[in-house]
């Protein structure tokens, strides 16, 4: 808590992001090894909802009981909203655009969630561009470094530079065996890949995570207990996207029966209770303690890993683009991280914003920090 936080607890808040961003990367590899199997994507989603709120309500009551205020109609809304637009659509939308392109492909697309969250926080008046000070002009030359990694190497293929020949390929082992179980052919499989269709749903997915950390922040603001908030958000979203599931067809039984079974079993309680419980007090331990701009720019290090061990394990190849594309994302990484370690500590910037003294509870707080994370609900 003290002054010297900047040495040891700079340590930690990096070892804390890159455990983030490497546990959402093997996320991404169990999405595509579940929907691989033949598990609806949207039973898919309903499930890692159910396990997060089954993981976060105990640990709200027994971590904000005796501070916790009474819920306001106001918050309310403003959690199903974020379940609506961060859970429910950007989730689907996600893994749709990754059933019909690749993980490495989807995962690099969430790079573009920082930029659209900097435009729609600058719309909002949640951020300010302090293009003057060479802080502000490093992380702005930082984000579109890393944006325009993500972009080159979303685009551009390049030769096949894969260090190592791996003959493992899971996804497709697991979807022969769905094909067998089914009658399908394997040759036939339920989505054939669709780069344009499949690059429009991730894209789409990316500007509702980025609109749902602009109504997070919101959130936030009016309800400042997080576990409770964050439980509350999941349990909105698992009801949604069960409702989303029986609207639009998925009423066998069975295909909600055999959610709980092998890999399915293991990607939704991967998904519900380490990545949305687990690692979303992580996240906002992070952003707590270095702000939300230092959180987000470990995003692209997910895109690395995601990319190596799509590698190794689901017979995704590596090519010059992705080399490329991730010399550039590290160069907007620490820029972004020099323009962070040069800028002004949050509290010396709060008091300079208010400009009075916040006793008069007016509405002079309207900067609102923005944790840009892609995929963190």
């Amino acid at each position: 808590m003290g002054g010297s936080g900047d040495g040891g607890d700079g340590v930690k808040t990096v070892a804390a992001m890159v455990l983030f961003q490497v546990v959402f990367a093997g996320l991404n590899i169990f999405y595509k090894l579940a929907v691989s199997d033949g598990m609806d994507l949207r039973v898919l989603i309903a499930y890692r909802y159910l396990f997060a709120t089954a993981f976060l309500a105990p640990l709200s009551y027994f971590m904000e009981r005796r501070k916790r205020t009474k819920l306001t109609w106001r918050v309310l809304v403003l959690s199903f909203m974020c379940g609506l637009i961060g859970g429910s659509l950007a989730q689907n939308l996600y893994l749709a655009g990754m059933q019909l392109t690749s993980t490495t492909f989807a995962s690099a697309t969430t790079n573009l969630v920082p930029a659209v969250t900097f435009v729609l926080a600058l719309a909002f008046r949640h951020e300010r561009l302090a293009i003057h000070h060479p802080s502000g002009q490093a992380k702005l030359a930082g984000t579109f470094l890393g944006v325009g990694g993500a972009t080159l190497l979303t685009f551009y293929k390049g030769p096949d530079i894969t260090p190592w020949n791996s003959h493992v390929n899971l996804a497709a082992a697991l979807a022969q065996r769905a094909a067998a179980a089914s009658g399908r052919s394997p040759h036939h499989p339920a989505a054939a890949p669709d780069f344009a269709m499949g690059s429009l749903l991730c894209i789409s997915s990316c500007f509702f995570a980025a609109l749902w950390l602009i109504v997070q922040a919101e959130l936030s603001k009016e309800y400042r207990f997080h576990y409770t908030s964050t439980a509350l958000m999941c349990g909105m979203t698992a009801l949604q996207s069960a409702a989303l599931a029986l609207c639009f067809g998925t009423r066998d039984a069975a295909q909600w029966r055999q959610g709980l079974a092998g890999v399915r079993l293991l990607a939704v309680a991967y998904s519900g209770v380490l990545a949305s419980g687990v690692m979303l007090v992580v996240l906002a331990w992070c952003v707590r303690r270095r702000g939300p701009l230092f959180v987000s720019v470990f995003s692209p290090l997910m895109l690395l890993v995601v990319a190596v061990l799509s590698s190794l394990l689901l017979g995704e190849r590596l090519h010059l683009g992705t080399a490329l594309g991730a010399v550039l994302i590290v160069m907007g990484l620490y820029a972004v991280l020099w323009g962070k370690g040069h800028e002004k500590a949050p509290t010396e910037v709060a008091m300079v914003a208010a400009d009075k003294p916040p006793a008069d509870g007016e509405e002079e707080d309207h900067h609102i920090e923005v944790p840009i994370v892609a995929n963190s609900i």
